[in-house]
């Protein structure tokens, strides 16, 4: 007995010991710098954010450093996070198009959507909207979602809408209307949304889905026609416009996000610190300043709720993917 007593107090002893490093570890995160992949190029809105994140989280965090990683639609910036050490020193500006529309995009991804990624923060989320061409609109009276719908059945094949790219947010969302309007309008896939927007402003295409962000300039300018946004509410910042289900078009949710992502099986506590940090900095007034210009106003919420958008938005795009009869390699 006094044998058995002892070896269990001498297993206990090693557990202890071994359990002991990653307890310190997890109190003292984090001790070295973190790395913040945008998969994307700089320059863009989730770079720019990112890089405006990493100062305000200084002081909770000490050094963020963003490094940009692009490639494959997000997928080679993603791959990096999810092959990390889960120890929280390896952070991912994930979006709906790489947690949500990839996997079901692409015949094979370099990671698993929801295992190899522990959702943090959501930052931000925009919703598109559908812009019209001003002298299209305008010769062919225009000003509704249903005065597109009409224009379209009596010109089957005859009208087209750009995109940045094939399967890109603009290309699903014009393949749901046609999907949902029952329309025949001609996709064109252009190298990126700025030179969709060129072609759209040229009449070389009709129209387009673009992010609010994006096309708020040109509505402002009114140099196109804006006719209803794609989430399921209407935009605080162009309230006016009313969303594609009050048009008529239904059902059609398909909104723009992006947030903070850990790598999956980082520890609940280094999890719980980094959302109170990117949480806090999500409140801060010169990032929400940064997020009114493109068109957001999310609080942060939990990392439950945000985690259960992915999931969501997981299960929503394999039909809208699906639907639209894009795939990429």
């Amino acid at each position: 007995m006094f044998r058995v007593c002892k070896w269990l107090l001498a297993v206990s002893g090693v557990a202890a010991v071994v359990a002991a490093p990653a307890v310190m570890a997890e109190d003292s995160y984090p001790s070295k710098p973190i790395q913040f992949v945008v998969p994307y190029p700089p320059g863009g809105p989730l770079d720019s954010m990112a890089r405006l994140l990493a100062e305000r989280v200084k002081g909770d965090l000490g050094t963020v450093v963003v490094e940009n990683k692009s490639g494959a639609g997000g997928n080679i910036g993603a791959s990096i996070v999810a092959k990390a050490a889960p120890d929280g020193y390896t952070l991912m500006m994930g979006a709906v198009a790489i947690n949500s529309i990839n996997p079901w995009l692409y015949k094979t991804v370099p990671f698993d959507p929801i295992k190899s990624f522990e959702p943090i923060a959501l930052v931000a989320s925009v919703p598109n909207i559908l812009i019209v061409n001003k002298d299209f609109a305008e010769q062919n009276k225009i000003a509704t979602v249903q005065d597109l719908v009409s224009y379209a059945k009596e010109h089957p094949g005859q009208m087209n809408f750009a995109s940045g790219g094939n399967g890109s947010a603009g290309h699903l969302a014009g393949e749901v209307l046609n999907t949902r309007a029952e329309i025949n309008s001609v996709h064109v896939p252009y190298a990126g949304a700025n030179p969709a927007k060129t072609a759209l402003l040229a009449g070389q295409v009709h129209f387009m889905f673009d992010n609010l962000a994006s096309a708020a300039p040109l509505i402002k300018a009114d140099t196109v026609k804006a006719l209803a946004v794609t989430t399921l509410e209407r935009s605080s910042f162009l309230p006016e416009v009313p969303t594609m289900e009050q048009a008529g078009v239904k059902p059609f949710d398909l909104g723009t996000w992006f947030g903070v992502f850990a790598t999956g099986g980082t520890p609940q506590p280094v999890l719980d610190k980094l959302h109170a940090a990117y949480a806090k900095a999500l409140m801060d007034p010169a990032v929400r300043e940064a997020l009114a210009t493109m068109g957001s106003d999310v609080q942060p919420g939990t990392m439950v709720e945000f985690s259960e958008l992915v999931s969501k938005d997981l299960k929503k795009y394999k039909e809208v993917v699906a639907d639209s009869g894009a795939e990429l390699f």
